[in-house]
């Protein structure tokens, strides 16, 4: 990676050393679940999680960019970079990076998002140094050559190919677009036909070098690890290329708000010959920085989160409308979602969503009872615990939380913060969320009366 910036000189090697900063976030128990950050020169992140009692151990780089970032001419960059990575290095072909994890029965995989990119590996602890070699390879000495570009435009085109045949998720889709419009968060992750297609190396070349900064990325692990054989083992594979320090860095684009478009009562429908018509109402929700996000959990739970959910019971328990029903929220730097998803026979939307719409009014006005917000912070706290119960999981957590917040939360401070979530809270975070006017998003085949009545779910 090259640099250019007048402002500051490349270290020496002996340098680096002398300015890396190590801290201890979180304190474990005799050492299990200690948390660690150190920071090397060039603004490189390493943060590890120590489990030693597992015989595994998963690596990741997370990377601060997302689809958000792009332009319009630029849709889909980010996810497209995401596979190109995998195509070959100055070291490695794309045979080598795959054949280097299957030889050690390990798994490899990334995935792209609206504000990050993650790349990881899961590995038996024994062999945790070569997925460091390889992934931190991939992220730094990428070839991106106009060969393998057209080569995986296919691919590409065929996964959103793939996304377009399942209504279920193009229907979240369609909801982004209703809710956000024409911006980086109303566009999809994949881009559009069009937009891959127009996409050339040197393009996404470009957006590579300009996002992949080691200011902008996070390395975690989490496992059987050794934090101080982490940071020495990334360090060296990022020297190796000539990527510790980088002297062209941009800083990360701040997620203003101001400029991100919500709407109220707006209404999209496409049609589709589908046997189920696939709905979602929703509202504008909070941040992911914001603190009622613990109260949302817990509303977001008790309306939609499982089978005791009043929606569950509402629309499929008592009524046999739909198989599928539930409610989640999706938070954003400076904004988010809050939205109700059902998938029923084309015949029953309109009662699928009075049903719906009737409930989300109800809590705005009463409110949920206290053995609701009960049993929904058990749920919530059962879940957290659960869901972190593999090395996966962990370095995901560690490696979001530094990403996105900058700070790390233990478990038990989590399950308190959960705990202490009032009914006085739900009950205003209930009123101002879901006391807004809703959008809504359909697909299925709807006849042109049916799509016409739909605007009166959101009046």
């Amino acid at each position: 990676m090259t640099s250019r910036s007048p402002k500051t000189t490349a270290r020496t090697s002996s340098e680096a050393r002398a300015v890396a900063r190590t801290q201890t976030l979180l304190k474990g128990k005799d050492g299990i679940g200690t948390v660690r950050r150190t920071t090397l020169p060039g603004g490189l992140r390493v943060i590890t999680e120590t489990l030693p009692s597992v015989r595994s151990a998963t690596f990741g780089i997370w990377a601060h960019v997302g689809s958000r970032d792009e332009t319009p001419a630029l849709g889909g960059a980010t996810h497209y970079l995401e596979h190109l990575l995998f195509k070959g290095t100055h070291r490695r072909s794309a045979l080598d990076i795959s054949s280097a994890l299957d030889a050690v029965g390990g798994e490899m995989n990334a995935f792209t998002a609206k504000e990050y990119t993650c790349y990881y590996a899961r590995v038996l602890d024994t062999d945790l140094p070569l997925a460091i070699d390889v992934v931190c390879d991939m992220l730094t000495g990428s070839l991106i050559l106009q060969e393998d570009v057209d080569a995986e435009r296919g691919v590409i085109l065929e996964e959103i190919a793939m996304t377009e045949d399942d209504p279920g998720d193009v229907v979240h889709d369609l909801f982004a677009k209703t809710m956000f419009g024409d911006t980086p968060l109303g566009r999809p992750v994949l881009g559009t036909v069009d937009t891959v297609e127009a996409l050339t190396a040197d393009r996404v070349r470009r957006f590579y070098k300009k996002h992949y900064d080691p200011t902008h990325l996070v390395v975690a692990a989490a496992g059987n690890v050794d934090h101080a054989t982490v940071v020495r083992q990334v360090r060296r594979a990022f020297e190796k290329a000539g990527a510790l320090t980088r002297t062209d860095a941009v800083p990360v684009a701040p997620r203003d708000g101001r400029r991100t478009i919500r709407t109220a009562g707006r209404v999209e429908v496409l049609s589709r010959r589908t046997e189920q018509a696939h709905v979602v109402l929703g509202v504008p929700g909070l941040a992911r920085t914001d603190d009622r996000r613990w109260a949302m959990g817990v509303l977001n739970t008790a309306l939609g989160g499982g089978m005791s959910s009043r929606l569950f019971q509402e629309v499929r328990e008592k009524r046999g409308l739909a198989y599928s029903v539930y409610s989640y929220t999706s938070g954003f730097a400076d904004c988010g979602l809050f939205g109700v998803y059902a998938g029923c026979r084309p015949s029953q939307v309109h009662d699928v969503l009075s049903i719906c719409r009737d409930e989300l009014d109800r809590v705005a006005r009463e409110g949920l009872t206290d053995d609701e917000i009960a049993r929904a912070i058990g749920q919530l706290k059962g879940s957290t615990v659960l869901g972190l119960e593999d090395t996966g999981a962990l370095m995901n957590r560690i490696g979001k939380s530094e990403l996105c917040w900058g700070d790390q939360m233990s478990v038990d401070d989590m399950l308190a913060r959960m705990a202490a979530v009032t009914p006085d809270d739900v009950r205003d975070v209930a009123a101002e969320l879901l006391g807004q006017r809703p959008s809504l998003s359909v697909i299925g085949p709807l006849k042109d009366k049916q799509a016409d009545r739909l605007h009166t779910a959101v009046a």
